[in-house]
């Protein structure tokens, strides 16, 4: 079915458009009778339509051109679609197995026909909630982060190579503008769009907007977000933009991806796990005091960043002497030289990660667009206190992020502040 020009699908077009396309209804076995289709975009800017079948099933995602969550009034445009597709590609393409793989895609449609990951995949913020531990969680995000960053950026790629694909991903500015905005300006000021458990966090929300150290070391994140193309980040890598089982783990929704500083990323995926592990005590109750699934997030906290570390570390050596033009081989050509690198290299990535991590949490604490982790807990005085002790993490980690040496540190900071 090709349209001359966008329109929204509702599940009885969206048939007729899967019947017109070989390379969708060929995943459902060409057997349309008896489809179940079901809308499931829960989240802010999408439709996400489920799609099984008798002899098959896949996932079509349609953007639209607004933010679904707040309405027309706030545009955004709809072409973040083709630059999802081309990022689930590149992504899929170095990390198969934790990237779904995409059927088809149509430009005119702003629409994504993809694998259905089906159950027991749940959303992994979902499963945080639940209090679900994910043995290999820590070791596939830590797959993909590396190689995904490691292969997209200058140290395993010519200047030419990686500036034609900086090129490619300019044109999602608007997805870059927007995250800007809600990571690194609202929540610094008064904005119509900032949410916060009022009124108990009303002075904490006013704190962060009177803080001018905090201000200064938010503009230099922001600086570094908008300036430095190193690798194709995901973009948007918080737990909701994760697919899990006990075996697998997906990674989905790339529709900010762009070349833009590693440390965003790892800083999103770990801040995350920051905001599900204060969380915790809102969801614990008589039965289960959650003390021992704490403890898990912690560990997969630290295990995250150690195993980032050494897998990216590993590709490094490996491919030392191949085409990167980051540090060439005839410069650095010597074992001691090339572990200072590599040391100042991964130190200077830790610190961003801990600030692009801190201000993603500011975000969804006093920000637009909260996260469930908090929304969940029902009491508001509850809910407010563990926001509260996330929020001071939060500014305490942006502020100091460069005096952090490792990530046990890291998690110690965590465990006192808790504590208090």
């Amino acid at each position: 079915m090709a349209f001359s020009e966008f329109r929204p699908l509702d599940e009885k077009s969206l048939i007729d458009y899967i019947k017109a396309v070989p390379s969708l209804s060929s995943k459902l076995g060409n057997n349309l009778d008896g489809l179940k289709i079901k809308e499931v975009g829960d989240g802010n800017l999408n439709f996400v339509y489920i799609v099984v079948g008798p002899a098959g099933s896949l996932v079509i995602k349609q953007a639209i051109p607004y933010i679904r969550c707040i309405g027309e009034s706030w545009p955004l445009t709809k072409e973040r679609a083709y630059f999802e597709a081309l990022a689930l590609r590149e992504h899929g393409r170095l990390s198969p197995e934790h990237v779904p793989q995409v059927y088809y895609f149509d430009r005119t449609m702003s629409l994504i026909g993809m694998r259905y990951l089906e159950p027991p995949h749940i959303i992994l913020r979902k499963g945080l909630i639940a209090g679900i531990e994910y043995p290999l969680l820590a070791e596939h995000i830590s797959e993909y982060m590396a190689r995904t960053l490691y292969f997209t950026s200058l140290l395993y790629r010519s200047t030419t190579e990686h500036k034609c694909a900086v090129a490619e991903f300019c044109g999602n500015a608007e997805l870059c503008r927007h995250t800007a905005q809600v990571v690194f300006s609202d929540p610094y000021k008064v904005s119509q769009y900032n949410h916060w458990t009022s009124p108990y966090l009303d002075r904490d929300a006013e704190a962060v907007r009177e803080d001018n150290v905090l201000k200064i070391e938010v503009a230099e994140l922001k600086s570094k977000f908008g300036e430095r193309a190193q690798a194709l980040i995901h973009g948007d890598l918080h737990t909701s933009s994760v697919m899990v089982t006990c075996e697998s783990t997906q990674v989905i929704d790339p529709e900010f991806a762009f070349y833009g500083p590693m440390g965003f990323d790892v800083g999103a995926f770990l801040g995350n796990l920051i905001l599900a592990f204060f969380a915790q005590d809102g969801h614990a109750d008589q039965v289960n005091d959650r003390k021992t699934y704490k403890e898990w997030i912690l560990r997969t906290i630290e295990e995250t960043w150690n195993l980032f570390h050494k897998k990216f570390i590993a590709l490094w050596d490996e491919h030392k002497d191949g085409s990167g033009e980051a540090y060439l081989p005839s410069i650095y050509n010597n074992p001691e030289l090339q572990g200072l690198v590599q040391k100042k290299f991964m130190e200077d990535l830790f610190h961003d990660t801990l600030g692009f991590g801190a201000a993603k949490m500011i975000r969804r604490i006093v920000g637009v667009v909260n996260v469930e982790d908090f929304d969940s807990i029902t009491d508001a005085s509850k809910r407010a206190d563990c926001e509260r002790r996330a929020l001071e993490l939060a500014k305490f980690l942006l502020k100091e992020r460069r005096k952090f040496q490792s990530i046990t540190e890291v998690v110690s900071a965590i465990q006192k502040l808790h504590a208090i």
